[in-house]
């Protein structure tokens, strides 16, 4: 195949990704980035910024699964889900397939996403817009957390780069926001990237959640496009109480949600918490 045909990601210094070009769906500039959507013969419909994958068809359901049903089905009562950032609605799908979710608050900065979403990538949301619990709001995320007076069970931080290791020590910061916007028992889980290439982003994310929180850890799960190792997913609650809930107790939550899924299941959710010295080493 000739270069024309491929697309490489060089998201890290000394390693790269390249996915097939089957047909490409779009590709325009926009104010900030270059935007692709192309279809891949593995991994279906393809969303990249600037060369670098953000979704899938294929494997999204890995990463939406985890960054909701851990939290959701940890805290055990969750009615009430605030999302920053997921325009392109994957999250929202996921978190609402849980009945017991009363309200999911959404919070995107950018309508054009979700519009784009829509039109190109309308199997990552399944519906989710149109569900009468899902309130939209089109703001900045940071301004949103800053202002917010409302209390959550849980917030997803579905961003495309973890607020990094310099602004993190000062509770005024977005994620000290965001620790006031937690209910008592509520749970924050984040998007930190590849411990093993982006080491510091985990790092970051842990020395503010140690700083605001009873509970700071991180979970892992692999993306096959996120590449590189397992994804880490940042973990903060008031409590260690979540974090520590019996399998049997999870099993009995799962069940009773009726939900099908992908990937998650409660042996995973547990084990998932197991983490590699490599990663342990990056805790502050």
């Amino acid at each position: 195949m000739s270069d024309q045909t491929w697309i490489t990601e060089r998201l890290h210094a000394h390693y790269a990704q390249s996915l097939r070009v089957d047909e490409m769906l779009y590709d325009s500039n926009t104010e900030h980035q270059r935007l692709k959507v192309f279809q891949n013969g593995q991994f279906g419909r393809i969303l990249t910024l600037d060369d670098v994958v953000q979704t899938t068809e294929g494997d999204n359901f890995i990463y939406h699964e985890m960054l909701t049903h851990v939290p959701i089905l940890a805290h055990g009562n969750a009615k009430r889900v605030l999302i920053i950032g997921g325009g392109d609605g994957g999250m929202a799908r996921e978190a609402l397939r849980h009945t017991s979710v009363e309200h999911v608050t959404m919070v995107e900065i950018d309508a054009g996403v979700v519009d784009f979403s829509k039109e190109y990538l309308p199997m990552l949301s399944d519906g989710a817009f149109d569900d009468p619990r899902l309130n939209l709001v089109i703001n900045d995320g940071a301004l949103f957390m800053k202002e917010n007076t409302e209390q959550f069970d849980v917030i997803i931080v579905d961003s495309t780069d973890p607020i990094g290791p310099g602004e993190v020590l000062f509770t005024d910061t977005f994620y000290g926001h965001a620790a006031r916007s937690l209910s008592e028992d509520g749970i924050i889980v984040t998007q930190n990237g590849v411990p093993f290439m982006q080491g510091d982003e985990l790092t970051g994310t842990l020395r503010a959640f140690k700083a605001l929180f009873a509970d700071a850890s991180c979970y892992l799960a692999t993306v096959p496009t996120y590449a590189g190792g397992p994804m880490a997913f940042g973990w903060g609650s008031h409590s260690d109480k979540a974090r520590n809930v019996r399998l049997d107790d999870l099993e009995a939550r799962f069940a009773a949600a009726g939900i099908e899924t992908g990937y998650y299941n409660p042996e995973v959710h547990k084990a998932a918490f197991a983490l590699p010295n490599y990663v342990r080493k990056l805790f502050p």
